[in-house]
């Protein structure tokens, strides 16, 4: 009939018209979103190039949340909406373009003048903050060492001098005296000021709701029976702490970590050399069918004066699947801070790679038509992005991981002794690090629920002291001031999400467990990620993926049961799974007369050091190749017994 057939003709108009848009849309993103991202990498890198400056970061970082706080993009995606089918195949990708628009519009002009505002108190205190010699005095003759941050953690770890310890910790406490004397009270102000005006509750309100679809009660409602319900394991191991370690002074926060983990960390440090972790980490993804799908990644991994004193993972250029049915393969910028010349780096650094290379893995399988789906900011859930590096660094620490890749330089495995010895030291107080982890955002909630008038570098810092007090049961190792997150934008109030991820890995890792048996090399990780988490980018939610995924609603359940687990119980498991780890890599060596066989992970890799390029693929052939050429650029470049 000829309604009929106007109807189609209608139907198939708006169609287009969509998909035109959804078009358009994707293009513009794609550029603006590249030149931030190349802005981010270059400021926060310290790169030499003139074409990288805090005022070029502003201007390409305002430029990119015009176009999503576009008011007349909102609107036509939602005309767009309401004509199309729920079946067409732009419908997806509109409901996606309508969630992220929404979080980006500021219908008062009042709030974007105090959005603006934010950005500006923002890269001055970021400038501001790279100019910081951080240092402790801690030579022979009290001369004053300059470190940064990262190696003044390591030194409160490892370092068998108290004074030094103690020196280090009133160095990262120098971070927060700066910053609160350098324009974060006013940026606290300024941030609750443009989310008020948005008519949410303050600051953190607002950005929980942007990234998580769920306000700031609702996640306190989930933080807080954590909080209660982890309290007792707390105290039962703060007493236990000083009865077995001497006292109270053991619980001084320069004290702690060194207590529990300073003498067995330098007895594992020859079996994780930093040299090697590039090659650990690409062998451990193969053996769980984890790839890249062709994307590019520049690893900027070693520690340096003024670089960016935490570790991330970017992507200048997001996955994606294109009109015509083509795999956009990611561009992806991550960094660690490692100083292979200080005790204990190996690890560390190569857990920090393991993180980051789990983001990475993530974001380039994204497959869904757009760029939109696959960028790490709101809608994109913090804890979702989380929970897939924590879960893959988490192998770290699993004795089945340690048996296969903790390898000394001459060859050794790690033996079970030693990792017998670390699960001694460390498992009882286990809890310690969930306390520091849940302070953040109760710190920052409560910074965020101050009066202006109240607000006072001095307040600041005394609230920061309360907070580590009544979470962590005593000050920290790590002052919460000095925690990196707070002070940018896109990490603030962000902090949350590492805990809820941290109760998915623990559910996560129980599923895998109770499915397949194993967890380290089992070849069907990757393929399960892939479909469960990574594919459907953020047009999921958080929640109902992990409860998907793992067949329960999430919940710290695991994480209890982790925290509560005897430790003799926990001995003879991780004993069991050692033992059965060193067979099968001895019968695979006893088969095998050379461990040369490559790695794939369908991906190019770049390993950078700033300005410089140390390796890359495309040029050695192989990853093998390039984990060479970086393993031998680090022994002559830092200098360590064998």
């Amino acid at each position: 009939s000829a309604s009929a057939s106007a109807s189609a003709s209608a139907s198939a108009s708006a169609s287009a018209s969509a998909r035109s848009f959804v078009d358009s849309v994707n293009s513009s993103y794609e550029k603006l979103h590249r030149a931030f991202e190349m802005q981010f990498w270059g400021t926060k890198m310290a790169l030499s190039s003139p074409s990288y400056s805090v005022s070029e970061l502003t201007r390409t970082k305002g430029e990119m949340e015009a176009f999503l706080s576009d008011p007349s993009r909102l609107a036509e995606t939602r005309r767009l909406r309401s004509l199309v089918s729920a079946s067409d195949p732009s419908a997806a990708t509109l409901k996606m373009f309508e969630r992220t628009f929404g979080c980006y519009i500021m219908e008062s002009a009042s709030a974007r003048a105090s959005r603006a505002k934010a950005t500006e108190i923002e890269g001055g205190l970021e400038n501001a903050r790279n100019g910081l010699v951080l240092g402790a005095a801690v030579g022979a003759d009290g001369a004053f060492q300059e470190m940064s941050s990262v190696a003044l953690r390591a030194k409160i770890r490892v370092d068998p001098d108290e004074e030094v310890r103690k020196a280090c910790f009133q160095g990262l406490a120098k971070i927060g005296e700066f910053v609160t004397e350098n324009g974060f009270v006013e940026l606290v102000k300024t941030r609750n000021a443009m989310a008020k005006k948005l008519g949410y509750v303050d600051y953190y309100d607002y950005k929980v709701t942007q990234a998580e679809g769920f306000g700031k009660d609702e996640l306190f409602h989930i933080l807080d029976t954590l909080e209660k319900g982890t309290r007792p394991i707390m105290k039962a191991a703060r007493d236990k702490f000083a009865n077995d370690k001497g006292g109270q002074r053991a619980l001084l926060p320069w004290n702690s970590s060194f207590l529990m983990a300073g003498d067995i960390t330098r007895k594992m440090d020859p079996y994780f050399p930093f040299e090697k972790a590039v090659e650990r980490w690409g062998r451990s993804f193969a053996k769980m069918n984890i790839s890249y799908r062709g994307a590019i990644m520049d690893l900027d991994l070693l520690d340096r004066k003024k670089k960016y004193s935490n570790g991330f993972c970017h992507w200048p250029q997001p996955a994606w699947t294109k009109p015509d049915g083509s795999h956009q393969p990611a561009i992806t910028h991550f960094t660690s801070l490692a100083d292979p010349s200080a005790i204990g780096s190996g690890l560390t650094g190569l857990t920090t790679l393991m993180h980051e290379a789990g983001h990475a893995a993530h974001f380039a399988n994204v497959d869904m038509p757009s760029p939109l789906f696959s960028q790490e900011r709101a809608p994109t859930s913090v804890a979702y992005a989380e929970l897939q590096s924590m879960f893959l660094d988490s192998l770290v620490g699993d004795a089945a991981w340690r048996a296969r890749y903790a390898i000394s330089r001459k060859g050794a495995p790690l033996p079970w002794d030693l990792v017998r010895q670390d699960l001694e030291a460390s498992h009882p107080y286990r809890v310690f690090a969930l306390r520091g982890m849940i302070a953040v955002p109760y710190f920052e909630k409560a910074l965020y629920e101050m009066d202006d008038r109240d607000l006072s570098p001095e307040s600041v810092r005394a609230l920061a002291d309360r907070v580590e007090t009544q979470i962590q049961g005593g000050l920290g190792a790590r002052p919460l001031l000095s925690v990196p997150h707070l002070l940018s934008d896109e990490a603030s109030c962000y902090y949350h999400g590492y805990v809820l991820a941290e109760m998915g890995v623990h559910q996560v890792r129980r599923f895998f467990q109770e499915r397949d048996g194993f967890v380290v090399d089992n070849p069907k990780v990757g393929p399960t990620l892939v479909e469960q988490f990574w594919r459907p980018g953020n047009s999921e939610p958080f929640l109902k993926l992990v409860e998907r995924c793992t067949g329960k609603p999430l919940s710290g359940d695991a994480w209890v049961a982790a925290l509560e687990k005897d430790l003799g119980e926990l001995l003879v498991e991780e004993k069991r799974e050692y033992e059965t780890a060193r067979k099968e890599v001895e019968s695979i060596e006893e088969r095998e007369t050379s461990n040369d066989d490559d790695v794939d992970l369908d991906m190019r890799i770049r390993i950078v050091d700033g300005d410089d390029v140390l390796a890359d693929t495309e040029e050695d052939g192989s990853f093998l190749a390039t984990c060479a050429k970086f393993e031998k650029y680090v022994q002559e470049r830092f200098a360590r017994p064998v």
